[in-house]
């Protein structure tokens, strides 16, 4: 990006840190800079005050790896959950889209991602071991494997089934209501939360 097209090198910064944001080109990062202009003095500071905290404070739980204002994230932290089941799932998105089903009422595990050997993540790079180690200390009864239905998910699934085959744990996986290839993120709500109720045990898929 030349800054020499823009009357500001201040503007022309600004827009080049927006245009480095998941789905914003140029134009969009100039509108997106130009509308902070507009906010008064005070507005403006506490949206960037706003971005601050979240990136200096936000935690990832010590127990399940989603996000978390404090240590132990509020799902891990309550007692309304039922404590005997963990859905396993890639990513913190995916979190957010099965509570908003509220077909579920477990604790969760986040792995942080999918062994793709393609893009050179394997298991080690993932949160599979403090899943194991999880099973036994928490007494889980039962996993569910809540990842995309894509030969990344699929391996992922197998691997992790591999590992817990002997912790005597029933592991399901969510019913094909999501059809393959498909991300978690973007499956409608209902056919999600019925995936979910109508799990099938691993070893019968």
């Amino acid at each position: 990006m030349a800054s020499e097209n823009y009357p500001s090198r201040l503007l022309a910064d600004a827009v080049q840190q927006f245009s480095r944001l998941p789905g914003i080109g140029e134009r969009t990062a100039l509108r997106l800079a130009l509308f902070l202009l507009r906010l008064n003095k005070e507005e403006a500071l506490n949206f960037g005050h706003t971005i601050n905290e979240f990136v200096e404070h936000i935690k990832f739980c010590r127990v399940c790896h989603n996000l978390s204002d404090i240590e132990i994230c509020s799902i891990c932290n309550s007692k309304k959950r039922d404590r005997q089941i963990i859905c396993v799932v890639e990513n913190v998105k995916d979190v957010m889209t099965i509570e908003n089903t509220h077909q579920y009422n477990g604790l969760y595990h986040v792995l942080g991602g999918l062994i793709s050997p393609i893009e050179g993540i394997g298991p080690k790079d993932l949160q599979i071991d403090s899943l194991c180690k999880r099973i036994p200390a928490e007494s889980i009864t039962e996993v569910i494997l809540a990842l995309s239905a894509t030969m990344e998910g699929d391996t992922t699934n197998f691997y992790i089934y591999k590992k817990l085959k002997y912790l005597q744990v029933q592991v399901s996986v969510i019913a094909r209501g999501v059809s393959f290839g498909d991300e978690l993120e973007y499956t409608d709500e209902v056919t999600l939360g019925r995936s979910i109720v109508n799990r099938i045990p691993f070893d019968k898929t």
